[in-house]
């Protein structure tokens, strides 16, 4: 009995003991609810309060480029990163790790989407380190509590990649069991561009703001013209519903406009062609080109290209807006400016061309009226015209520039644009120390024929631009429309930099003088001459400045004007760095010649297109190295109508040498290194020279091409 009376009293202790604690517990818990709902209920409502009155940023979609025909160049793509829960309750309920279905999933990611993208190319050591195997492997053979919750299998894929990766093996066995599966995706926009490296750098590209998670523009158009393209950021805030709090969005965003460019894909392509074409074969450091539209100020295309440490040439630093000195291309630029002020009235007057302010005329001295003085780019005769209205108070000089319009910005839309930097001819330097009359007035000669200035090509162009189209002074540009997200499209209207930058008498002349340089007999850029569009511009020659001096190992060769000549429609402008045994005539002069003809050919000019037709009639041209080959070639081919074309020989005996037979390029470069003045009458292959081949020559005497198709 007493056993028993021991056994109950154990029991009721142990009882009275879990009773207490309880009763303790319920204490505290209503002690805590106390503090919490009375004491402490200001700082939790604050809390609450803080909580539910946070507003979220929304970001808007950034707005598309698009060329001047709507092609897409820079758009948004939605694109998932699909990862796996390795933490998942449906992968941790496993009793045992189906490995040979693992092995079988890893097969399927490195066939399909590998580590690494050359994962088939490399050592087989390699291969085992970054297989799919190795890695599942090592994470599943981990303590469930440290898997990665967020083993990223693909990234920067489409949903239909979503698909095929659910259907793999492992994954395809679990993903019937609920709704909520180890396998999700994180949805992200990327930028792409359709058209890849085309125009890459006046099109830009975009980065992401690692801090703000926010995309902008940090280059191109994609920078320029981020505030547009970007568009306005929504707002969200939170509320709290009976299953919790969610996000309520009270101000949705506002889509970026999407913006219609001015480039034309084909003359894009086409100009990229022919500037990377011209600088492969001057073995040239970097090429810009511009392609414009004269009535409108369009910029149709635009191309910069650099030879890269792998010898291939590649879209790079956007010179087009760089500041250059730009040479003897400045000389029609003063001439207008001549014409305008009265110091000559017509292209007949002349000028003394002997030597002047440390310059001479490489053509001869002499007098020489305006025509002559641009067709052969006299230094001294340009100097000596701007001296008429200028030698007196040099620093008029940079207010007349000033009063063009010559260093506002332009605002093209092109990232990086600079403005024109001539240095103006005052009488004290920043420290108040006298400049001599005679410095001032060496620069200002200089500042005539193109050196001590620098002006980015583009802003060169826009001046050619403005002669070709009367005086009238058209503001170039890369953007032709904004589109809304409702689809509301605004045409930008044409501006104008200057209503008129020159009387359009003025422009005429200053044409006239222009025509000479590619069809005078004395022209520096007769190369450049086609008979089916006449195109007319200036060369421009000039050393590029390395630590600080000249380089006379290196130069920039400048082209710059416009065709038709009777009717100009475009202006384009090229300029080429490369060795000093080029020229413009040969390299930036052949960009704007090829672009005229190809633009001809194909009807771009308001003319009938001669493409096909030039196409179907053409005879084949066939290359061998010797004769044998050649007739062969020709043979096997099926060829009867066939143009031999000679390659060229160097001179050997110091007499004519013989060029009938080579393209038109070749024969040029041959004779010039000889030492012959050369000319040309029509166009395409040499048929006859009015030299006879051997025959003794002067240096500097004059030999005629005749050419045909």
């Amino acid at each position: 009995m007493s056993a028993k009376k021991n056994n109950k009293a154990h029991i009721l202790f142990r009882y009275g003991l879990i009773t207490i604690v309880f009763i303790m517990f319920g204490v505290a818990v209503l002690i805590m609810l106390f503090k919490t709902t009375v004491i402490d209920a200001p700082q939790w409502n604050a809390r609450a309060r803080a909580e539910l009155s946070r507003i979220d940023t929304i970001a808007p979609e950034r707005g598309n480029i698009l060329a001047d025909n709507g092609n897409i160049m820079a758009c948004n793509l939605k694109v998932y990163d699909i990862k796996i829960d390795l933490r998942h309750d449906k992968i941790l309920q496993m009793k045992v790790i189906p490995w040979s279905s693992i092995d079988s999933l890893a097969d399927s990611l490195d066939r399909y989407y590998p580590r690494i993208p050359n994962l088939l190319t490399m050592h087989r050591d390699t291969i085992a380190k970054y297989t799919w195997h190795k890695r599942l492997k090592k994470e599943f053979e981990k303590p469930d509590s440290v898997r990665l919750r967020a083993l990223r299998l693909a990234q920067k894929k489409t949903l239909e990649d979503f698909e095929r990766i659910r259907n793999f093996p492992f994954l395809k066995n679990i993903k019937g069991r609920g709704s909520r599966l180890p396998l999700y995706k994180e949805e992200r926009n990327v930028r792409i561009y359709p058209f890849g490296k085309m125009a890459y750098r006046s099109v830009g590209r975009v980065n992401e703001n690692h801090e703000t998670g926010q995309i902008h523009g940090y280059s191109g158009l994609e920078k320029d013209l981020d505030s547009l393209l970007y568009g306005h950021p929504g707002l969200a805030k939170k509320v709290a519903l009976t299953n919790g709090i969610t996000n309520w969005v009270t101000t949705p965003p506002r889509r970026g406009f999407d913006i219609r460019t001015t480039i034309d894909i084909d003359l894009q392509d086409m100009l990229e062609e022919e500037l990377h074409k011209i600088c492969a074969d001057a073995h040239a450091e970097w090429g810009t080109a511009i392609l414009m539209e004269v009535a409108t100020g369009e910029i149709k295309a635009i191309s910069n290209i650099e030879l890269l440490n792998d010898g291939t040439y590649g879209e790079a630093l956007n010179r087009a807006v760089l500041p250059y000195e730009p040479g003897s291309v400045m000389k029609p630029i003063s001439l207008m400016i001549a014409f305008e002020d009265g110091l000559v009235k017509s292209v007949y007057d002349v000028v003394d061309c002997s030597p002047f302010m440390k310059t001479s005329d490489p053509h001869g001295s002499g007098m020489k009226n305006m025509k002559q003085v641009i067709e052969q780019s006299s230094n001294p005769g340009i100097a000596r015209v701007i001296f008429r209205g200028y030698a007196q108070d040099p620093e008029k000089w940079h207010d007349r520039l000033k009063g063009l319009g010559f260093f506002e910005p332009i605002h093209s839309g092109i990232a990086g644009e600079s403005t024109p930097r001539i240095r103006r001819l005052v009488p004290k330097d920043k420290n108040g120390n006298n400049i001599t009359m005679t410095a001032r007035h060496l620069d200002l000669a200089r500042q005539a024929y193109g050196y001590n200035t620098e002006l980015p090509p583009l802003f060169t162009l826009s001046v050619y631009n403005a002669i070709a189209n009367n005086g009238r002074y058209v503001r170039p540009h890369l953007v032709k429309s904004l589109i809304d997200e409702d689809g509301r499209d605004s045409v930008l209207k044409i501006d104008y930099i200057r209503d008129s930058i020159c009387s359009a008498a003025t422009a005429r002349k200053v044409r006239e003088c222009m025509h000479e340089v590619v069809w005078g007999e004395h022209g520096t850029a007769r190369m450049v001459r086609d008979d089916r569009v006449k195109v007319v511009g200036k060369t421009g020659t000039a050393y590029p400045v390395e630590k600080g001096v000249y380089n006379t190992a290196k130069r920039r060769y400048a082209f710059a004007g416009f065709f038709p000549y009777d009717n100009p429609q475009y202006s384009c402008m090229a300029l080429v760095m490369s060795g000093a045994g080029n020229s413009a005539n040969r390299t930036s002069g052949q960009v704007v010649k090829n672009m005229a003809v190809k633009m001809y050919s194909r009807g771009m000019l308001h003319n009938a297109s001669t493409f096909t037709a030039e196409r179907k009639e053409s005879t084949p041209v066939l290359a061998a190295s010797n004769e044998p080959s050649f007739s062969k070639l020709a043979k096997v081919l099926g060829l009867d109508k066939l143009k031999s074309i000679r390659s060229p020989k160097e001179v050997t005996n110091g007499g004519v040498p013989e060029v009938i037979g080579y393209d038109v390029t070749s024969a040029v470069r041959t004779l010039e290194k000889a030492g012959l003045n050369v000319r040309t009458k029509g166009a395409g292959y040499v048929i006859a020279q009015s030299r006879p081949a051997g025959s003794v020559f002067k240096r500097g005497d004059d030999i005629t091409l005749t050419l045909r198709n």
